[in-house]
């Protein structure tokens, strides 16, 4: 009989399913392209822009950013995640500082930084308003905190709380990673966001059916152990789709007043 695979988030180990590096991974594409965009509409360049990234995890996202010129602060609640990024990132010689810290308390100087973006974080958290305070603080007047998280749909909670977390031969996340509860729609995230002032612009990256089954068919192969986490973001084809309702997950950014 077939061993089944351990769930262990921020492991490295060979047997070991991280959903959070999986996520990371087939985010990356889709996250930097709306990046991108967000920074050109806002005129914002990265040479010489600090940018904050909290849930950073392994640094796959960080990375992203220090590539593009920032000089990036990750912060990540895991001390084990943290230590992989800061190893990864002194590979590579980016301009990348790590810290350990929740994102309901960074630590951080206020007004420091041009951008931030919060990944894998926005769903999780049990007190959003202590996080998004945290996000005004930090960024300098004008600054867009950018964001992705998860929808509050019948199809999202699907997907998160049952493929991901609570359907056996599918999951990659430890009971109780997501809750309906903590799952926000986008008009209750921008009624957060204030006093910041929210953007209209979201898109929403994996509304097509396709890209749904993509991913149970990634999901099994990845458990089996016959595909890396590194295969995962070709086969599942994350799109921006920016004339799309948001139906699982979405993306936005709010410029502080």
């Amino acid at each position: 009989m077939a061993r089944t695979p351990r769930i262990e988030l921020d492991s490295t180990a060979a047997e070991a399913i991280d959903g959070r590096q999986i996520r990371a991974v087939a985010f990356q594409a889709v996250r930097l392209e709306y990046l991108r965009g967000t920074m050109s509409r806002l005129g914002l360049s990265p040479s010489g822009s600090r940018a904050l990234v909290v849930g950073a995890g392994r640094g796959v996202l960080p990375r992203g950013l220090a590539r593009l010129g920032f000089r990036v602060l990750a912060i990540d609640p895991s001390a084990r995640a943290t230590e992989i990024a800061a190893e990864l990132a002194h590979r590579e010689n980016l301009n990348i500082s790590h810290r350990t810290a929740p994102a309901e308390d960074l630590g951080v100087p206020s007004g420091e930084f041009d951008l931030a973006y919060y990944a894998d974080t926005l769903e999780i958290t049990e007190d959003l308003d202590r996080v998004l305070e945290q996000a005004q603080a930090a960024l300098k007047p004008g600054g867009p905190l950018v964001y992705d998280t998860v929808n509050r749909t019948a199809l999202a909670r699907l997907v998160y709380l049952g493929a991901f977390q609570g359907f056996r031969f599918t999951r990659i996340m430890p009971p109780g990673r997501y809750a309906a509860a903590r799952l926000r729609t986008p008009d209750e995230l921008s009624a957060a966001m204030l006093p910041a002032r929210p953007c209209t612009t979201r898109t929403s990256p994996t509304s097509s059916q396709e890209t749904r089954r993509a991913w149970s068919r990634r999901l099994l192969a990845r458990r089996r152990g016959t595909v890396a986490d590194e295969d995962i973001p070709a086969m599942v084809e994350m799109t921006l789709m920016p004339d799309a309702s948001p139906v699982v997950t979405y993306l936005g950014y709010a410029r502080k007043v």
